[in-house]
């Protein structure tokens, strides 16, 4: 028997220069992210097991009513998901997927899509049981790209163009016998104007 499951997945706050841990925008973030799913009753509670994520699922699990521990995983960390095979990317973003992809090692471009498949396995489809389940999920920008591109069904390495916001919500839902949906995507109404980060120059006067 098999229920619905409800992933929430979260980038954490804005994060120090040296990726030890939030800013203070940070921190404010993830609190206002906390108290956006306060009443949720969340069934589990995954994060990154680097000091970003770790600090913020403290500060998220802080402001949740119905307490649930929170636990890291490897899988939840930050990692690249998933290299297109050859002749995968359309001729006219080549050099696009080339530009991003150099910048990885070649340890780096081998051991990020086994952990993307455990990714898949632990956090995404339907939840075993009666039960619906709600489970929360922080982590880092290209863990979310990807998995936004595998429940829609989109190529792997279409997670290269996705940019998911510091603190930003994401909610998939996995029925049975059913496709996944996105139901909210880098969804930043809990944060104030000067909380938001979309990735982008800000733009000209008049656009």
């Amino acid at each position: 028997m098999s229920a619905t499951r409800y992933l929430y997945i979260a980038r954490h706050g804005e994060a120090l220069p040296d990726q030890s841990g939030l800013t203070g925008k940070g921190r404010r973030q993830a609190e206002l992210l906390g108290k956006r799913l306060r009443d949720v009753r969340f069934a589990a509670f995954h994060h990154s097991p680097l000091p970003r994520a770790v600090e913020t699922a403290g500060v998220v699990g802080g402001q949740l009513r119905a307490g649930v521990p929170a636990e890291g995983s490897a899988a939840a960390g930050d990692y690249l998901p998933a290299a297109p095979a050859a002749g995968e990317v359309p001729a006219e973003y080549a050099d696009f997927v080339r530009n991003v992809l150099g910048q990885f090692t070649p340890d780096e471009l081998q051991e990020g899509p086994p952990l993307a498949r455990q990714a898949l396995e632990l956090f995404t489809g339907p939840a075993e049981g009666p039960e619906d389940r709600h489970e929360l999920l922080i982590t880092h920008n290209f863990l979310v790209g990807y998995l936004v591109t595998q429940a829609l069904g989109a190529p792997g390495w279409r997670w290269l163009a996705l940019n998911h916001c510091n603190a930003a919500l994401t909610v998939l839902r996995y029925t049975p016998g059913r496709p996944a949906t996105a139901l909210v995507y880098n969804d930043m109404r809990h944060l104030p104007k000067d909380l938001r980060w979309t990735g982008f120059p800000k733009p000209e006067p008049g656009l």
